[in-house]
């Protein structure tokens, strides 16, 4: 049966180097650092029609999140308090924590799934995401769901 997928999570260092350009003359649009189309694709190195033709498929994941549930898995060292301080990172960036389940440590490391509903007032997913990946203790984190 064929996957029905129709959005998919992926790290920047995956993505094709010209859609990171068409997110980037986005960008350049809405900060008014560039008047036209043209402007913003010349500014990065891309092609007006690629701009056109990529422009509506890429955005950068803080822009698609809101008012979603994110739900994403952690392996950890076991330390105590670091649960604590991954919750804080979630509490720092105004997002809500909905469920939380922790596994039995096994060889010093648990595994976390954590559920967050990103509010209005969250601030960017992707920081909060790579401040929680930026602790040491932090082995993995993956990105299992958004709904």
């Amino acid at each position: 049966m064929p996957d029905r997928s129709k959005y998919f999570v992926v790290r920047q260092k995956a993505v094709p180097e010209v859609l990171l350009k068409v997110v980037e003359a986005k960008r350049l649009l809405e900060t008014r650092r560039a008047e036209t189309v043209q402007e913003a694709a010349d500014q990065v190195g891309i092609s007006r029609s690629s701009f056109y033709k990529y422009k509506d498929d890429i955005f950068p994941f803080r822009d698609n999140v809101k008012g979603k549930t994110l739900t994403f898995m952690l392996q950890m060292h076991d330390e105590p308090g670091l649960l604590s301080d991954v919750l804080n990172i979630v509490a720092e960036y105004k997002a809500n924590i909905l469920t939380i389940h922790q596994s039995i440590p096994t060889n010093g490391v648990a595994t976390l799934t954590l559920s967050v509903e990103i509010l209005p007032a969250t601030g960017d997913v992707s920081s909060m995401i790579e401040a929680i990946e930026a602790r040491p203790d932090i082995q993995y984190l993956k990105i299992l769901a958004r709904e």
